[in-house]
């Protein structure tokens, strides 16, 4: 624990340098960073390298492999996240409002960083300079602890991140890396009270779950996607085809791939059996209903854990429906809160799932692959939020601040 409140000490003292920055000092850094990524990118792939071969020899495979896979082309990637971020409004500073009282106190609220920032993710090497530049820009220190997995990996990616801080005149600490991935470490983490400001849990359920029910630091929640797509009576069959696959197979492993299809009666003797070969075609495991099981060679019987289940992998779980009633009654069950979209040419229809799917995104007519902070305009994004305290959604740099207010008075006194 000694070690880890040292890193919280010196955490807390550099968010003190980022807190002043200015815009273009925090511009310069994230330029300087993705530079140094790219001039780094042989040690970090022959890393990454490393922790593959591990990965595949202990046994590990499909998606898992390709969360943890880096490429020159994702590398590049991670540079132009980097790049991204420094071309996005700074919210730092950002007065948010201000008035003047009968008593001539001038009232305003303006968004400041959130201070230290820790994060725990699991396998996947570009969370560490997305979270570093998130942070960075909205003025905050941040500590990392991924997983032992992608260790070596992170390890070298931070150190780059490192030596571009230094290079600049910053502090080093404005981003630090836990040095190991025990157990023991993150629960210490999750009680780093008075050196955390909030931890933000990156992976799947039992990252997420661990971190919310045993930590004491404010955690931001980060969604396990169990995302549906529902196929409307009234719904463009071939659109909808082109929408499913690639809300499952465009890349499997992420939190906004489709983990489950529902299927209006009405359509279903048309489009299960295409829609099923298509996905089988792609490798696509599919767990379905009595109903689907007639409709799809191949498939397989769904447990009760199936629709409840994030896959993160080729298996997609598929029923039948009677009506949008239907669809939505099972979602409301076994959603995440995540990202959920209906296919329809139904006016009426599209409304009423827009107005009662209960969660952080909801589509008419498109992937749900969309739900990240790139892809909505924001640039990075930190993570997707399936809590409604504080931010939902994407969050880019705006949800990484907080706010205070600043009162101007003239000797005011209260009576």
């Amino acid at each position: 624990m000694s070690s880890l409140i040292e890193m919280g000490q010196r955490a807390k003292d550099a968010a003190v340098v980022l807190a002043t920055l200015s815009t273009p000092a925090k511009n310069k850094a994230l330029l300087a960073s993705a530079d140094a990524l790219l001039a780094a990118k042989a040690e970090i792939l022959a890393k990454n390298k490393a922790d593959v071969d591990a990965a595949v020899e202990a046994g590990i495979k499909g998606a898992f492999i390709d969360r943890l896979t880096l490429t020159e082309a994702r590398l590049a990637d991670m540079a132009e996240g980097l790049r991204q971020v420094a071309k996005l409004d700074d919210p730092v500073g950002e007065v948010l409002s201000m008035k003047t009282l009968d008593n001539g106190l001038v009232i305003g609220q303006k968004r400041v960083p959130m201070g230290v920032i820790g994060i725990i993710f699991e396998a996947r090497p570009n969370v560490a300079a997305d979270a570093f530049g998130l942070c960075l820009k909205a003025g905050s220190a941040v500590i990392l602890r991924g997983g032992k997995e992608a260790f070596q990996t992170n390890r070298a990616v931070i150190s780059a991140l490192r030596g571009a801080l230094a290079a600049e005149g910053l502090p080093e600490d404005c981003v630090q890396m836990v040095p190991d991935t025990s157990r023991e470490t993150a629960n210490e983490m999750m009680r780093l009270n008075g050196y955390l400001d909030v931890l933000i849990p990156r992976g799947g359920a039992g990252l997420i779950n661990s971190v919310v029910q045993n930590s004491t630091v404010p955690v931001i929640q980060t969604g396990v996607g169990n995302c549906h797509v529902f196929v409307d009576e009234s719904a463009d069959l071939e659109k909808a085809a082109r929408i499913v696959i690639n809300a499952k197979t465009q890349r499997p492993g992420v939190c906004n791939a489709c983990e489950s299809l529902l299927v209006h009666e009405a359509i279903a003797e048309k489009f299960m059996p295409e829609i099923g070969k298509a996905l089988q075609e792609r490798k696509v495991e599919i767990r379905g209903d009595e109903a689907t099981q007639g409709l799809v060679s191949g498939a397989v019987p769904a447990t009760e854990a199936d629709w409840a289940t994030e896959y993160e992998d080729y298996i997609i779980s598929a029923r039948v429906v009677k009506d949008i009633d239907e669809a939505i009654r099972h979602i409301r069950k076994y959603s995440t809160g995540h990202s959920e979209a209906i296919v329809t040419e139904n006016y009426t229809n599209a409304q009423r799932f827009l107005n009662e799917v209960d969660a952080a995104a909801v589509y008419v007519n498109a992937s749900t692959r969309f739900t990240d902070g790139g892809q909505f305009g924001f640039g990075a994004e930190i993570g997707i939020s399936t809590q409604k305290l504080h931010a939902r959604g994407p969050m880019g740099l705006k949800e990484l601040t907080t706010t205070k207010y600043i009162i101007y008075g003239n000797g005011q006194i209260r009576e």
